[in-house]
């Protein structure tokens, strides 16, 4: 048994190309959708993906002040379950996710809002997933109980 999860994607990178694929489809299929630019860039800007933003970076100090990488390529010494970790098994994961929605307020972008739930998909299968496993193996009930308590995303 690897002492790491057997996840095989770059997680950041998922929306990355999820908003760069929503930002081309936009330009060769435009769908308009236009909210007023003050309210665009507040509510998505401000709002969304400044909400998405001091969620990633809580989740990466509490891992790392817990003795974690967030790399999911790295041995995990324990589980952590305090801070947004009480609330989402995944905050990092559901930071990329609203990172998602935010650009695509942003942007007007409703192709980037569609492909949203696909990202959250492949994420989901490509890299949650195998954490959970890997956790699972290596924790046990301790990490069986945490996953009764917390739900996935929300």
């Amino acid at each position: 048994m690897k002492d790491r999860a057997e996840v095989r994607v770059f997680p950041p990178g998922v929306p990355l190309v999820t908003i760069l694929v929503g930002v081309a489809a936009q330009r060769f299929l435009p769908i308009s959708f236009d909210l007023p630019t003050p309210a665009r860039y507040w509510i998505g800007g401000a709002v969304v993906l400044g909400a998405s933003l001091l969620l990633g970076l809580w989740s990466v100090i509490l891992f790392r002040r817990s003795g974690q990488n967030e790399n999911p390529w790295k041995p995990t010494p324990a589980v952590v379950d305090r801070g947004p970790f009480r609330l989402t098994r995944n905050p990092m994961y559901l930071q990329m996710v609203l990172s998602c929605l935010g650009f695509a307020i942003i942007l007007s972008n409703v192709w980037i809002f569609l492909f949203t739930p696909l990202c959250a998909a492949a994420l989901q299968k490509l890299a949650i997933l195998p954490e959970e496993s890997y956790l699972e193996r290596k924790f046990g009930e301790v990490y069986l109980g945490y996953k009764r308590r917390v739900r996935r995303w929300l």
